[in-house]
């Protein structure tokens, strides 16, 4: 069994910075994706970054220029630089891992953290 475990959440100011982190553990061998969703009060979860072991990232429209993230293969980690926040950011933000593979030889599975608060307050 995988676990992604998040942490770095919580208050900040507008204008102000925050750094998530999010660390897989278990039986992993591989893991082709790392990334993060939101998913605000009333609101459908949304993409905000993720990035592939081959260096390819995908950033939502809303957080580009603003947010960046970074990974950290041999520790399956990746991290969750935000700066400039504004009140819109405010969320849960989930940690996603996407085809994690336990062996070479596996298919691989999804999974999913358990979400950290991000507040942005005005």
């Amino acid at each position: 069994q995988v676990q992604l475990v998040e942490s770095g959440g919580g208050l900040v100011q507008y204008g102000g910075s925050l750094r998530l982190s999010c660390a897989a553990s278990g039986t992993i061998f591989s893991i082709y994706e790392m990334g993060w969703y939101r998913q605000a009060p009333g609101k459908q979860r949304e993409l905000v970054a993720a990035l592939t072991t081959g260096g390819s990232t995908n950033i939502g429209d809303s957080v580009k220029g603003r947010f960046t993230i970074s990974r950290d293969n041999g520790e399956n980690t990746v991290y969750l630089q935000m700066n400039s926040l504004k009140p819109e950011d405010t969320a849960v933000y989930y940690c996603n891992a996407v085809r994690v593979r336990a062996t070479m030889w596996s298919r691989g599975n999804d999974y999913w953290g358990q979400g950290t608060q991000v507040t942005v307050s005005s």
